[in-house]
């Protein structure tokens, strides 16, 4: 089965991350279920010195550069990836897009309605590619400036409303939709860096909160079996990364 990460600059990540499309690899590679693939028309991180996605510097070196494949951008939503999802659904031929995307439409581009305008948008493109493309859509996680500021933190709350409604009213037997849960435990001031970017530990979060939704759904993949042990580790081994 091939999977696509589709997402921002918390799926793309930048260099010296490990990313949770790692995770989400090492876990593909122990499902009962597999082979599977990662696929998508880009394999860069985000590079801060260049301001471009060239990096290859990724935090894990048993991380195969074809695993690296993903459709992501630092600084791009919803509303850039509507219109490239066909090309890439079918250059790639992905048989599940697992998308997180909305927090930097919402924070820089596009309202709620609009953000959701965008998102089904996406879906039409992807399934005119595809009509048998399953696709997981995790919501806008909890993130530093909803914490602050009140009218963007319900932006946040009124888009995953709206998700959640076109999850429901769009899933079709073809073509399947999923909406991720938030994962219960992310804490931004532990599961991030920045109180946006997720550490080594919340990129097991992110993973684990498609994994679960397509191993409970699909019966895809098997339940996430990320040890805290191995995050503890690996966060106190980046600093605050």
């Amino acid at each position: 089965m091939r999977f696509m990460c589709v997402g921002d600059s918390m799926t793309i990540g930048r260099a010296g991350d490990f990313t949770w499309r790692y995770r989400m690899w090492q876990h593909l590679e122990a499902a009962p279920d597999g082979p599977h693939e990662l696929v998508g028309p880009r394999t860069g991180l985000y590079d801060a010195e260049t301001g471009t996605a060239s990096s290859s510097a990724y935090a894990a070196a048993d991380f195969p550069p074809a695993a690296r494949r993903h459709l992501a951008g630092w600084g791009e939503g919803w509303l850039h990836m509507a219109p490239l999802i066909a090309d890439a659904v079918t250059a790639h031929r992905p048989d599940v897009l697992l998308v997180s995307l909305g927090l930097i439409d919402l924070g820089f581009y596009t309202d709620s309605e609009q953000t959701a305008e965008n998102a089904a948008a996406f879906l039409t493109a992807a399934r005119g590619a595809n009509p048998h493309i399953r696709i997981v859509l995790l919501p806008v996680i909890p993130n530093v400036r909803a914490e602050t500021d009140a009218p963007f933190a319900a932006e946040c709350a009124r888009f995953n409303e709206l998700l959640a409604k076109a999850t429901a009213d769009l899933a079709t037997p073809a073509s399947p939709l999923l909406l991720a849960s938030h994962p219960p435990a992310y804490d931004i001031h532990t599961a991030t860096y920045d109180g946006t970017h997720p550490n080594p530990t919340g990129e097991h979060h992110l993973a684990a909160a498609f994994a679960d939704a397509m191993h409970q759904a699909w019966g895809v993949g098997g339940p996430y079996t990320g040890t805290p042990g191995r995050r503890a580790r690996e966060t106190a081994a980046s600093g605050t990364r």
